[in-house]
């Protein structure tokens, strides 16, 4: 479902871009646009800009840009309708109920519950803590390390000793039995009838990206088991594809993320200042975590516990980030066991350094496998080698396959053409690693005609954006047919209905998009790179040559794909005449 076009562009108006941005990014003002450090990646440098004019964003060092709903979009990972209903509260725009069918009313009306039965859980258990009877709990959390602040920021709680005391809480609320099982919050058995699922425990709220509890982790006092009691899976949490601090750290803009394991390392890390800290929820890490944390990041760093369950549980989830092209390192938690112990004994300073440290994870996945060889013994180290050949075949990429070969072979002390003769072998012998294709020679290709085409297209899009007063000089020339991307056309289709009208904004244009991708793309039409000239001549021939060049690629891709229709071949006819004319007519750029 999706707001009527006009509420949209009502809401997108009232939040000027430069406002709603500087909440976010310390901006500076240069010429007509404001500068800063791009929040989407790291950089020493402004290349994000903002632009009041054209109600846009766009970074120049990692393509990044849009109008406010994007940004509002990407920064807080919000859905498209998230991003207008906040900006909508905002400005104060009263937004429309939009219409479900009733199956659909039933099942987000159930969600919402789930949600408010959870928080009114959370607050309960927050209460407790902070109560006589949460006593335990309290001298728990305190004697971990955790300050008053950090108990509070992460909304930690405890559950009592009797096992009713929430349950009844929740039915005098008003709250039904089935929501209160459904939540996870309660069970029934015909013995004890319904009683809390959560009882003596420290409690950690789980929270979605967006703040909302979807469920808990308990922490039992004393020496009951379970130790740790997590949440069932419910319509509103699953373990696989959510992290416990995500809400906290999507926003910590640290260049990478810290993957734990267990919920008081993520508190420690939080409490020293490393906000980037996050945690599998109970289970080993998934794929669908490993998609969550791509959102944010490339570069996850693993702060796993030093045991050897630790480092199997290292070693699988390195797996799981390659698989979805995220780069993986682990921090060294020695002599310690886990993050919590190393900040508590050593400091936040000394885990700076071990994250700067931290080491590649192919190379940690090599020491950790000459554990099994016995590499005084030659025909152990022979397995060892052969193993490590096996592995470098994974490598696709020439310049990657052999940037590990030379620093496994420095490492390990074996020959680097003796190594390389070893995976090639090994590779041809095995099939594992695909061959490498050699370039013909060694002159950089050039850019392919379609990609020229497509640049031209930009080129002339940011150009009309810049300076809207061409376009009533060459619309008889250049139609939105005769831009040959679709997505291209239809931002032309509205450019140029705005600029005929003599009302057009470029980010009412990147509305009719939802799509982040598509957004994204969008933007980098209207903020392609204009060669620097100097002379109005020079500017004028530029231009010139731009619809020159995207006029000719609009005939030859019509000629290409002409077919019998006659109106087309009328149109390619017409598409000639208005060359030849726009070659020899001069278009002043003033």
């Amino acid at each position: 479902m999706r707001y009527p076009e006009e509420i949209i562009e009502e809401v997108r108006m009232k939040n000027d871009i430069v406002d709603v941005v500087s909440g976010y990014v310390r901006l500076q003002k240069k010429g007509s646009s404001h500068f800063g450090l791009c929040p989407f990646h790291n950089e020493k440098s402004p290349s994000f800009s903002v632009s009041g004019s054209k109600q846009m964003f766009y970074c120049f060092g990692c393509g990044a840009g849009g109008n406010v709903f994007t940004f509002v979009m990407n920064y807080e990972n919000y859905t498209f309708g998230e991003a207008v209903k906040l900006l909508a509260d905002r400005a104060g725009v009263n937004l429309p109920e939009l219409e479900y069918s009733e199956e659909m009313k039933q099942k987000e009306n159930y969600r919402a519950r789930l949600l408010e039965v959870n928080k009114e859980a959370a607050k309960y258990f927050y209460y407790q803590l902070r109560a006589p009877q949460g006593e335990g709990g309290l001298r728990y959390l305190e004697g971990r390390g955790l300050s008053g602040e950090t108990i509070k920021k992460f909304g930690l709680g405890y559950s009592n000793k009797t096992s009713s005391d929430l349950t009844k809480y929740l039915k005098q609320k008003g709250y039904e039995d089935k929501l209160l099982q459904d939540a996870g919050l309660a069970s029934f058995d015909e013995r004890y009838g319904m009683h809390d699922k959560f009882w003596n425990r420290v409690m950690y709220p789980i929270q979605d990206i967006n703040h909302r509890v979807i469920g808990f982790g308990g922490r039992v006092m004393g020496d009951g088991t379970p130790k740790y009691l997590n949440s069932q899976e419910t319509q509103i949490f699953d373990k696989s594809r959510n992290l416990y601090g995500l809400n906290f750290a999507r926003t910590a803009r640290a260049g990478n993320i810290i993957l734990c394991e267990g919920y008081m390392d993520v508190i420690a890390l939080h409490q020293a200042g490393f906000t980037q800290a996050v945690a599998s929820l109970g289970t080993a890490f998934t794929a669908g975590q490993a998609n969550l944390l791509r959102r944010y990041t490339e570069n996850v760093l693993l702060a796993y516990d030093s045991d050897g369950a630790g480092v199997n549980a290292a070693l699988r989830a390195i797996g799981i980030l390659k698989e979805v092209d995220l780069t993986g390192k682990v921090i060294d938690m020695s002599p310690y066991k886990d993050p919590d112990e190393f900040i508590k004994n050593l400091g936040k300073e000394a885990f700076q350094e071990r994250i700067d440290g931290a080491e590649n994870s192919f190379l940690f996945e090599i020491r950790i496998l000459e554990r099994e060889y016995d590499v005084k013994d030659p025909e152990e180290k022979t397995k060892f080698h052969k193993e490590i050949a096996r592995r470098l075949c994974g490598f696709t990429v020439e310049v990657e396959r052999e940037n590990y070969l030379e620093a496994i072979a420095e490492k390990y002390n074996i020959g680097f053409e003796h190594l390389r003769r070893l995976v090639n072998t090994y590779a041809s012998q095995t099939g594992l690693a695909k061959p490498i294709e050699r370039p013909k020679s060694g002159v950089k290709q050039k850019n392919t005609p379609e990609e020229n085409a497509k640049r031209m297209q930009r080129l002339l899009l940011t150009w009309l954006t810049d300076e809207p007063s061409l376009y009533l000089k060459i619309q008889k020339y250049i139609s939105p047919q005769d831009f040959t991307e679709d997505l291209y056309r239809q931002v032309a289709e509205k450019l140029f209905a705005g600029m005929q009208g003599g009302s057009y904004n470029p980010a009412d244009i990147i509305s009719m998009f939802e799509d982040e991708e598509q957004q994204r793309e969008v933007a980098s039409l209207f903020n392609a790179k204009l060669e620097a000239v100097s002379t109005k001549k020079e500017r004028e021939k530029a231009f010139h040559d731009i619809l020159v060049a995207v006029k000719k690629n609009s005939l030859e891709y019509a000629s290409q794909n002409l077919g019998s229709d006659i109106q087309a071949i009328t149109r390619v006819v017409e598409g000639k005449r208005a060359l030849q004319e726009l070659e020899k007519t001069h278009i002043s750029v003033d």
